[in-house]
């Protein structure tokens, strides 16, 4: 059920926004607000579709210049569009390098800072193109069939890796019975037939290595083998930071999970391999490991996000220590090349380590979630004592660092992504960008408080209330209970264009989000909690939270809402026929409905096996049979209450079955309900025409109910 990261999010609303008829054609886009809603001064879906979307931003070598992308979008077209731009950090004087005729993204700088690298679509299918810093001198490097999914050029500039579909494994019928060939069926002996949002159909993303020349690429090298039915980078989020090249260009580090079928379901048993260009010889580095001399286990969970130090000699990546726990602390490790050891940087560091950067060999940076919010954090290879080096609420999402600069983006509840300079020592952190001042200089945004809650078995709980513009104590205001999906994720000061919790405050509601029992930054303990058990810490910290603003005098306890994604969509099904008549109405999004037909139905189930505790027919397993008797539809006898459920029909995680389920059964029951259904999304909604029907259908419900 993972929750997409932000920077996915984006990636995925970059890549659905155009079709291949489309990438050729200049699309206008007019993010000016009009007349009435800078009158209105609120913020709505139609102002939030305005806004600009930030990509990472990276600096120049020299730390000079700001290299990042904007996507904007034309809501009558339903696409957006994704343009390269340049910062002067000096004069902060910005500059556009592309055009409004295709996509251009995938931005990154060449080692001597001469050349700018880019994915672009202008020759009608996505190629890595390159120009000079400038924008000048534009020239496709790349023609691959298919078009390339990512790439990375070696920082000597004469080699390339990119990412590209291979036809590995006989699936559609028209491959078995070649003399069927209208024949649509797909034939498979063993799971995973289907992933995330896609059916399997015998192509893998594969990384290809080739020499890099004036002429363009030469020598294509598929390193995985092309008989080899697995994808690199992992699916479904095919991230290229699981891909990077060594500084002298000879070595080639990456992440796989060579598995099929059943093996592949049940695993997350991904490593870290290093390919050498050289000889073709490939090392896996996560077999067996030692630390700091003692040898320890072999490494059976997600290892993944290899970093080369400077000189080479080193590797830095991300581990997880659990098998088929997909949300387990992401350790930081250090593998040594002469030695063949590795080094555990964060044991006494109670969070994970994502988006490592080098800055000398034996210092590392990196991001870290901490009680709700994304920090920068330092660590000493040899010390190896992690330092928290800024505070304050916020999300800081990316983090790029030349010389003694460091650029970052970072984010809130009240705003978007913006490019921020950071200072290492001191912790300060400047604001470059004001990409959305339109925006924000014409809306008004809510108070957001922040607040610890007491929950039933005495601990503290952080929890976000956010206002409605122009709160007024003495009057009443429907109020909303959201419920956090992952359900392992943080309730952060991350920005959404999906659950957008300033959104739902300029529609007049106050919202209460709890991160509950299962939301990671507040420790192991407090993450682990919910695993097995989800009908019960993390339900009680959910009611602790309402019944505590409840309280407030401004809160209009005859219209309490309950909403949610993904694990939330569970949270509202289960509350549905367990909330002692709190709430007046429900919003489910893809929710698990009934536990036994999901663990039969979803594809990943490392995640169900772990997270339910394990298969509904082995009677003996005493967790595992806590959570079917636990399920959700068990409690209809007592749906009483309102209920709208939103689905996507290639939802393959939580299937869009579960939400017809759940649907069938409020109107048998003769509850007031309503099914909205997108046949062209998944487990999110983002293609633009459908975040706006999303939005008024959500909006419409609440409106009739709690207003």
């Amino acid at each position: 059920m993972k929750k997409l990261t932000f920077i996915m999010a984006i990636a995925a609303l970059a890549l659905g926004a155009c079709t291949p008829k489309e990438q050729n054609t200049a699309l206008e886009i007019n993010n000016t607000l009009s007349a009435d809603e800078i009158a209105a001064a609120r913020f709505t879906p139609d102002v939030m579709w305005k806004m600009g979307r930030l990509g990472g931003a990276a600096l120049s070598p020299d730390a000079q210049t700001a290299l990042y992308t904007i996507t904007r979008y034309n809501m009558t077209e339903n696409r957006g569009l994704t343009q390269i731009y340049t910062r002067d950090m000096a004069t902060n004087e910005e500059r556009e390098l592309t055009d409004n005729t295709s996509n251009n993204a995938d931005a990154q700088w060449s080692a001597d800072g001469k050349t700018i690298y880019f994915t672009s679509s202008r020759s009608g299918s996505t190629q890595v193109w390159q120009m000079n810093a400038d924008g000048s001198a534009a020239k496709q490097i790349t023609d691959v069939e298919g078009g390339v999914e990512g790439y990375g050029i070696a920082p000597t500039g004469d080699k390339i890796f990119y990412i590209k579909k291979v036809h590995a494994a006989d699936v559609k019928s028209s491959d078995v019975h070649k003399d069927m060939d209208k024949s649509q069926a797909r034939i498979y002996d063993d799971l995973m037939a289907r992933h995330w949002n896609y059916w399997d159909e015998g192509e893998y993303s594969h990384i290809f290595v080739a020499d890099l020349t004036a002429d363009g690429v030469k020598n294509d090298k598929d390193i995985l083998g092309a008989d080899a039915a697995w994808d690199a980078p992992l699916a479904p989020y095919f991230d290229v930071a699981e891909i990077a090249w060594s500084n002298n260009g000879k070595m080639l580090a990456y992440t796989c999970k060579p598995l099929t079928g059943v093996e592949y379901a049940i695993s997350t048993d991904s490593d870290i391999f290093i390919y050498n260009t050289e000889d073709g010889s490939t090392l896996n580095i996560n077999k067996i490991l030692t630390n700091r001399g003692m040898r320890i286990m072999e490494h059976v969970g997600y290892d993944r996000y290899p970093v080369w130090s400077p000189d080479d000699t080193q590797l830095a990546f991300c581990s997880m220590a659990t098998p088929g726990y997909e949300s387990d602390k992401d350790r930081l490790f250090v593998y040594n090349l002469a030695s063949q050891q590795s080094t555990y940087l964060t044991p006494d560091f109670d969070h994970s380590a994502s988006n490592v950067i080098w800055k000398d060999n034996s210092t590392l940076y990196f991001l870290s979630a901490i009680e709700g919010t994304q920090q920068i954090c330092k660590v000493d290879v040899n010390g190896a004592k992690v330092d928290v080096i800024t505070s304050g609420d916020h999300d800081i999402a990316t983090m790029s660092i030349a010389g003694d600069k460091c650029l970052t983006t970072l984010m809130t509840i009240s705003r978007d992504k913006e490019i921020y300079a950071a200072d290492l020592n001191s912790g300060a952190l400047t604001q470059v960008s004001n990409i959305n001042a339109h925006v924000y200089d014409n809306v008004k945004m809510g108070q957001v408080q922040k607040r610890w809650i007491k929950t039933t078995d005495g601990k503290e709980m952080l929890t976000w209330v956010i206002l409605p513009p122009d709160f007024d104590p003495a009057k009443k205001y429907p109020t909303l209970l959201y419920c956090e999906g992952g359900p392992q994720s943080v309730v952060s000061q991350g920005w959404s264009y999906r659950w957008n919790f300033q959104l739902m405050a300029s529609q007049g509601y106050v919202v209460v989000a709890p991160n509950r029992r299962g939301c990671p930054s507040f420790g192991s303990e407090w993450r682990e909690q919910i695993s097995g058990d989800y009908a019960g810490q993390n339900i009680q910290d959910y009611l602790a939270a309402i019944d505590v603003v409840a309280k407030e005098p401004w809160c209009d306890t005859d219209h309490l809402g309950c909403v949610g994604a993904s694990y939330g969509g569970y949270s509202v099904y289960y509350l549905a026929g367990n909330h002692d008549k709190r709430f007046k109405t429900f919003i489910s999004h893809c929710g698990i409905f009934n536990f036994e037909s999901m663990y039969g139905e979803t594809e990943e189930l490392f995640f169900i096996n772990h997270d339910y505790g394990g298969n509904y027919w082995d009677k003996s397993n005493a967790i595992a049979q806590r959570s079917y008797a636990n399920s959700p539809h068990k409690f209809v006898d007592r749906w009483d209450t309102p209920i709208m459920i939103i689905t996507g029909e290639y939802d393959f995680r939580i299937p869009y079955t579960q939400s017809l389920q759940a649907f069938t059964a409020a109107r048998l029951k003769g509850v007031d309900s309503r099914l909205v259904e997108f046949e062209n999304e998944g487990h999110q909604v983002f293609k633009p025409q459908n975040s706006i029907v999303w939005n008024r259908e959500f909006f419409g419900w609440l409106d009739k109910y709690l207003k």
